[in-house]
């Protein structure tokens, strides 16, 4: 059930004291968040952000500024963060990106008291700007490197009819990629949980760590077994960690 254009309130959740809201990898949609959202039911309530060309808004261009994205979500968040509730961002890969940015969208509208936690998982900090990877363009280049991070399955690679379904959002996903850059001195002051797979090949652990540069209110590393999508295998563990950081006042 949505509560508004770019938000998704994932089904498994109850209303929950915290309020959690995701935000997908390249290519990603909410659903890569339905393990995690029943794993926290029912005292966080777990929201999605929905990119537009996916799913449910499969006939929506794609945006490719992740800019644009995360103004987009802090506007609509504006309406529901006003209920008093603690809110916390968690984004995985891009979405680590997208999240830094809606956050400095919340921080310059309203009060940056609304944002209590960013979860930035599987992603470099902002600072390190594009990865070589982010800088692909051509469709076998990309589906080459989906199916390297373990994005994309061989079901998937001997499918015309799926790569066609998927290439519009996976292209646009990666020229906002490709284009961004953090403004220069934007920050956090609120505490930052940094997750990532200890195998992950887009980003290392120390690479990982630089997010703590970002925020003045202290970071956590938390490095779990597995590769850049570890959150599929990892789903209890991650839990825990959010459940720790978000419930243990």
């Amino acid at each position: 059930m949505g509560t508004g254009h770019w938000i998704r309130r994932m089904g498994a959740t109850g209303p929950g004291d915290v309020r959690l809201v995701c935000f997908p990898h390249a290519g990603g949609a909410v659903t890569s968040f339905a393990g995690l959202a029943r794993a926290l039911a029912p005292d966080i309530e777990v929201l999605g952000v929905q990119y537009p060309g996916r799913q449910d808004r499969h006939r929506e261009q794609p945006v490719e500024e992740i800019g644009r994205m995360a103004e987009a979500v802090g506007e609509e968040l504006g309406a529901l963060l006003p209920d008093g509730r603690p809110c916390a961002f968690l984004g995985h890969s891009m979405g680590a990106l997208v999240a830094f940015e809606a956050a400095q969208s919340l921080r310059g509208a309203r009060s940056s008291k609304d944002l209590t936690h960013l979860f930035a998982s599987g992603r470099a900090a902002p600072s390190a700007g594009p990865r070589p990877g982010d800088l692909l363009s051509r469709d076998d280049e990309l589906l080459t490197e989906l199916h390297r991070l373990g994005g994309v399955g061989e079901e998937i690679l001997n499918d015309p009819e799926m790569i066609s379904m998927i290439m519009p959002v996976v292209r646009a996903d990666y020229r906002a990629l490709a284009s961004y850059r953090m403004t220069p001195g934007a920050s956090l002051d609120c505490p930052v949980t940094v997750l990532t797979g200890e195998a992950d090949p887009i980003v290392s652990p120390r690479e990982a760590a630089r997010w703590e540069e970002l925020t003045s209110a202290g970071s956590r590393l938390h490095v779990f077994p597995g590769g850049h999508f570890y959150l599929q295998d990892q789903v209890p563990r991650v839990a825990a960690v959010v459940r720790e950081a978000l419930l243990a006042r």
